[in-house]
């Protein structure tokens, strides 16, 4: 049997991924009926920690690189992405606008850590670049822009997957800091820190008449609060790790391709979210850019 062929049970574990992580971005959108995006942000970190910080040892390396990854992905990334969904950003295009952290993650790369770009790499920022052109198109011009995104919340968007890709680069040089590096107790501890960040940016910025209304939120506020932090955080993550544990990444990775494809079914179909003529066109270029990227590599090795 082939070792890097998933069994069922992976890939049945991979696909369950897949759709959590798709509905995250619908669950998000749920969410922020009842809690605004700093509410949202410290509420979320919160169902994340409080079981696994009693079970999971704290990691092995520097408070340092817990802190700035906490930073990163919890106040950086979820902050401006809670803020681009509730300023006007679609739950379907977030989902695709949210994969540029693998472009990011490359720049970053080459200008933080001096990673060479591969050739598939090289094409797959272009054909981002145009998508994201064709993204920014969609406001500049007349007419085009559809009532339920913002160019405001396009750009925070864009900001939250540089953010994701900002704590890509924190969580490589964690690893290379330890030989006993721990990602899931890594990712455990540094949910901790966004906690204090968005109480604090709630207390200062939140309107007074909604700063307390989290707490009359519905049953299905804290079930969507619930998802984020439970099932799409513990039980996704869980999933994904041990799926990279037993097979080479370039085994899985692919597997996120579909994301973004369950983001917009379930953003269109749950919540009715229609999509321009400018933005199909840039999520068809980022979804090429990102094949690129997966499996230019082994079409490059067949070659």
């Amino acid at each position: 049997m082939d070792p890097q062929r998933l069994s069922g049970r992976d890939l049945a574990a991979a696909l369950a991924v897949v759709v959590i992580w798709g509905l995250n971005f619908v669950a998000m959108k749920f969410a922020l009926r009842d809690f605004t995006p700093f509410q949202l942000g410290a509420v979320r970190y919160v169902f994340a920690v409080l079981p696994l910080a009693l079970l999971v040892r704290p990691p092995r390396l520097h408070w340092k690189w817990v802190v700035l990854y906490g930073l990163a992905q919890g106040v950086g990334q979820f902050g401006f992405l809670f803020s681009a969904l509730q300023v006007g950003m679609t739950a379907a295009l977030a989902s695709v606008l949210m994969q540029t952290q693998v472009f990011f993650t490359a720049l970053f790369g080459f200008v933080l850590l001096r990673e060479r770009a591969s050739r598939p790499l090289q094409i797959g920022l272009g054909l981002a670049a145009l998508g994201l052109a064709c993204f920014a198109l969609n406001y500049a011009v007349p007419g085009a822009a559809s009532s339920a995104t913002t160019a405001w919340g396009f750009v925070l968007n864009l900001c939250a997957a540089a953010m994701w890709a900002a704590s890509n680069i924190v969580a490589r040089k964690a690893q290379q800091s330890s030989r006993s590096f721990d990602a899931l107790g890594f990712v455990v501890w540094s949910s901790l820190v966004p906690i204090l960040p968005f109480t604090v940016f709630s207390l200062a910025f939140d309107d007074p008449a909604v700063r307390w209304h989290w707490l009359q939120a519905p049953a299905s506020g804290w079930l969507a609060v619930a998802y984020l932090g439970w099932i799409a955080t513990i039980l996704a993550y869980a999933l994904w790790t041990g799926l990279l544990k037993r097979h080479p990444a370039n085994r899985v990775a692919p597997f996120s391709l579909g994301v973004p494809v369950v983001g917009l079914a379930t953003g269109m179909l749950a919540l009715g979210e229609a999509i321009t003529g400018w933005q199909w066109a840039g999520i068809a270029l980022v979804v090429l850019a990102l094949g690129s990227v997966m499996f230019g590599e082994r079409l490059r090795a067949r070659r």
